[in-house]
């Protein structure tokens, strides 16, 4: 209990904001193994639900063809946010001594490889609810929430990159899914192809529960599976307002990218390639989204790379994507940068919480991300109109929602610059903060240093100024 209780009573001021002791203290102060950058770390740098809504929503099985596409877009919606329900769970299960990290992946494992067999039975639509719908939910919860705090506990420095390369897994993975199951489908069939998934699944979901190591005690992990104390932060509350803005077009983008492919003519095969380089491009993205986002600013980069898919989404894809080369073109820009989300969560929530507090502050991200990640593609289906030009909605609904997360993270934005600068840090210190996603305590001020130091503007005036401050955040 000592070891718990004691970060999160650091971590966590009077007024809910993350303060750290000491800006020059190393990430393994808080406990005895030695610390090196990376570490087990890069043992972490290891989509296809749209291959399979495209050919629900154009096959002619009976078994398939006589329900709404709104049902079919409801399942990928409701594994997602399955996944996300049990988030609190699976914080507390590694939390609890006889499971942890390893065996609660493990446990995962199992049931996202029993969802992929039990698909491939499917005969009525409440079987794919069950199986892809609420089981592959459930075994992406325990080994998302559980693996996703592992990787910045390994980092320092490099923690933006070495998240965003772990997250570009899934872009790769996606890449070799989408291209391998759309190709399973026609010469296998449909219930093979969910098989030999399964067997794909359970050995490399199983070898990675077998070799991931965590940090949990050395860095001091609250495994606190709900700390609603977090909810009084005004600034953790704008992090939920750009993971809410972000969830939406994302799903809206990632399972109708091949649908739309479909609509506009092209073949099956043509649309499954579309969702290929989509996910390369994801996979490619990602790790240049965190590379950048340690250099310039993680609230920056973020920022930035959203509002940037926004404009993709809003010009190039409702203007330009109408033939087969304009698709890839457009699949290629925008997979570099919607994905942001998945590459710099962990990070932009560290600067916002702490390292300490990374695990429980996720939990109740996850869990604000049900609800909507529930009806994403519901809405973007439910958007969508018939003819070639049915989309039009749909894109400008997904752009619109990517600027608006942008302008969530804006606001991030002004108050990290402007915490930073109420604690009077000169230059150096501010960079070494931001570096460090730590926010310090106020210098006293008989410091025998008071370069870069200020009086303290009046606070509406201070954030106000602090939007338009070009500053490394």
């Amino acid at each position: 209990m000592q070891e718990t209780a004691q970060p999160e009573k650091s971590a966590i001021g009077s007024d809910g904001a993350a303060l750290a002791n000491q800006i020059s203290a190393p990430p393994s102060a808080a406990g005895n193994d030695e610390f090196k950058e990376g570490g087990y770390g890069w043992m972490y740098l290891s989509a296809t639900y749209s291959v399979f809504l495209a050919y629900y929503l154009n096959s002619e099985d009976p078994n398939f063809s006589n329900a709404s596409p709104i049902i079919y877009a409801f399942i990928g919606g409701l594994s997602i946010s399955i996944a996300l329900l049990l988030s609190p769970l699976a914080t507390a299960m590694v939390g609890w001594k006889p499971m942890g990290t390893n065996k609660t992946i493990f446990i995962g494992a199992i049931l996202e490889t029993a969802s992929y067999i039990g698909a491939s039975f499917t005969t009525k639509i409440w079987h794919l609810v069950l199986s892809q719908g609420i089981a592959f939910g459930a075994g992406m919860g325990l080994i998302f929430t559980t693996a996703i705090p592992v990787t910045a506990q390994w980092f320092h420095e490099r923690r933006s990159l070495a998240n965003a390369l772990a997250a570009s897994g899934s872009g790769f993975g996606g890449l070799t899914y989408s291209l391998a199951a759309n190709a399973m489908i026609g010469k296998i069939g449909l219930p093979w192809t969910f098989r030999v998934l399964a067997i794909v699944c359970f050995v490399v979901n199983c070898l990675g529960a077998l070799v991931i190591r965590d940090r949990n005690k050395a860095v001091g992990a609250v495994h606190v599976a709900l700390n609603f104390k977090l909810l009084k932060k005004p600034s953790f509350l704008l992090f939920q307002g750009w993971l809410v803005f972000s969830i939406i077009p994302y799903i809206g983008l990632v399972f109708s990218i091949v649908d739309y492919s479909r609509r506009i003519g092209l073949t099956a095969s043509q649309a499954s390639l579309i969702g290929a380089m989509f996910n390369l491009a994801q996979g490619i993205g990602r790790p240049l989204v965190g590379l950048s986002s340690d250099v310039f600013g993680r609230i920056n980069a973020c920022a930035s790379a959203t509002a940037l898919c926004g404009l993709y989404c809003l010009f190039i894809w409702i203007f330009a994507a109408k033939s087969f080369a304009a698709c890839i073109v457009f699949a290629l820009l925008s997979g570099t940068v919607a994905g942001t989300l998945w590459a710099v969560v962990a990070p932009v929530c560290a600067e916002v919480v702490g390292l300490q507090l990374l695990p429980s502050a996720l939990s109740i991200s996850w869990l604000v991300l049900v609800i909507p990640s529930t009806f994403a593609e519901v809405i973007a289906l439910g958007l969508r109109k018939p003819g070639s030009q049915g989309y039009v909605h749909v894109q400008i609904f997904i752009g619109v929602m990517y600027i608006g997360a942008a302008f969530f993270c804006w606001l991030l934005r002004a108050w990290k610059v402007q915490e930073l600068r109420k604690a009077h840090l000169n230059k150096g210190e501010r960079e070494n903060a931001v570096r460090n996603d730590e926010i310090v305590q106020p210098r006293n001020s008989d410091s025998n240093d008071s370069s870069d130091l200020r009086p303290d503007p009046p606070r509406q005036i201070g954030y106000f100024r602090a939007l338009f401050v070009f500053e490394k955040v």
